[in-house]
């Protein structure tokens, strides 16, 4: 007996024209915006709303004052540092929060921003990256000590920068 051969017919190719791409790029930014981005910002914002309704994010800032204040930045601040941690678009929405309630001015979000990107959502990535990665669990702490001191070595590192130039 003869096998029967299948032949494969090829997917039609399908030719990407430079709007067709754009479109399809636009769709997949909307798509990180809305189901990503605009969750975390809002979280935010009614954190931020909550702490200070109950006056916990005044005990925060007073607690944190001392530690803050060697970057020269009020004890707020700590709460953009931590919400870095968890998520980039989260920490955005809490630094958007307390600079339009004036607990933070330009000088300190300009102070804030380095730490933001290199902390960069890494409670995130502890679990989307490195748990799929198969990365030991005991290393997470050494991980993510090094996140919390580069972003200690971003804000001195702006301070000086803003230092030179204002």
């Amino acid at each position: 007996m003869a096998e029967a051969k299948t032949l494969a017919v090829p997917a039609k190719k399908q030719s990407k024209n430079i709007i067709t791409m754009f479109v399809v790029g636009a769709r997949q930014g909307w798509n990180i915006a809305v189901n990503s981005m605009i969750p975390n910002v809002m979280f935010a914002f009614a954190i931020i709303k909550i702490l200070k309704l109950t006056g916990l994010l005044d005990i925060l800032s007073h607690i944190f004052a001392p530690v803050m204040a060697l970057f020269g930045l009020p004890g707020a601040a700590i709460m953009v540092n931590v919400a870095a941690l968890m998520s980039m678009g989260g920490a955005m929405g809490v630094c958007a929060s307390l600079f339009s309630s004036g607990a933070l001015n330009a000088h300190d979000i300009t102070v804030l921003l380095p730490a933001v990107f290199v902390c960069g959502g890494q409670m995130q990535n502890l679990g989307r990256i490195l748990g799929t990665s198969e990365v030991t669990p005991r290393f997470y702490p050494l991980l993510l000590g090094m996140t919390v001191v580069n972003a200690v070595i971003a804000m001195i590192a702006m301070n000086i920068i803003l230092k030179m130039f204002y």
